[in-house]
């Protein structure tokens, strides 16, 4: 039984490919579980404290199965890239089915998303914090105020593109949907190339890199409020950016 239990993931999966026993299914499974809990810590960072890590945890164990199902071992792609794509996916659905962020919030982030892409559209540039109070005619403690409020709510959309991007190497075939995904993803990178450095970076870190707030606060020597900070300026100019090309 020992020897039953240390079999390779290769060796079970390519069991699976011929035989799709549910005891094989389990023990595929069971070895990719940390990878569920990996994506919900990560989803967790930037959510209210009313969001239960554990439903995260609940809903992504759906999209592993699932993943598990439908992946072609024999096409060689990555499982780890393809199964992130639907446990991000499926949380993001169970986000989504609980409209945790309220009415008042979304149109604070309607507003800013406007407001940061009509006024960088504009300038031509990335727009300095004390342009964009100016133009909402606020103070500068009113808009650090307003950037935390809407901290909780910059994890989702920008996962949703870059889930996107993603499917485009994953293993997901939709033949259909090639030419939408390549223009995706060269609008995603336009954007992130608009963000000044700090904000690029991370960017780059936190979602393609997967870093946390706090590893990411290591590297750069910033607290890791001011991450979150940087990550929501970025996640909101880069929506702006996409809205204003009729992506968003």
């Amino acid at each position: 039984m020992e020897g039953e239990r240390n079999v390779s993931i290769d060796v079970l999966w390519r069991q699976f490919q011929q035989n799709k026993t549910k005891e094989l299914r389990d023990r595929i499974i069971e070895h990719y579980l940390p990878l569920v809990n990996v994506i919900a810590g990560r989803l967790a960072i930037s959510l209210p404290s009313h969001v239960d890590k554990d439903d995260l945890v609940s809903s992504g164990f759906f999209g592993l199965m699932d993943a598990v199902s439908r992946y072609d071992y024999a096409r060689g792609n990555k499982f780890e890239t393809y199964a992130g794509v639907r446990i991000r996916g499926a949380m993001l659905d169970y986000l989504r089915s609980k409209d945790w962020i309220s009415v008042s919030l979304r149109q604070k982030i309607r507003n800013y998303e406007r407001t940061v892409g009509s006024l960088e559209g504009r300038l031509g540039r990335s727009a300095t914090d004390q342009e964009i109070a100016d133009e909402m005619n606020i103070t500068m403690e009113q808009l650090y105020t307003l950037e935390k409020q809407l901290n909780v709510s910059t994890v989702m959309p920008l996962e949703e593109y870059v889930k996107a991007e993603q499917n485009g190497s994953s293993g997901i075939e939709d033949p259909s949907s090639s030419v939408e995904i390549i223009e995706l993803k060269e609008t995603l990178a336009a954007a992130i190339d608009q963000l000044p450095e700090k904000e690029r970076t991370v960017v780059s870190l936190y979602y393609y890199d997967e870093l946390t707030m706090k590893e990411i606060s290591l590297i750069l020597h910033l607290s890791e409020a001011r991450i979150c900070q940087l990550h929501t300026k970025a996640v909101l100019r880069m929506r702006g950016f996409l809205a204003n090309v009729n992506i968003s």
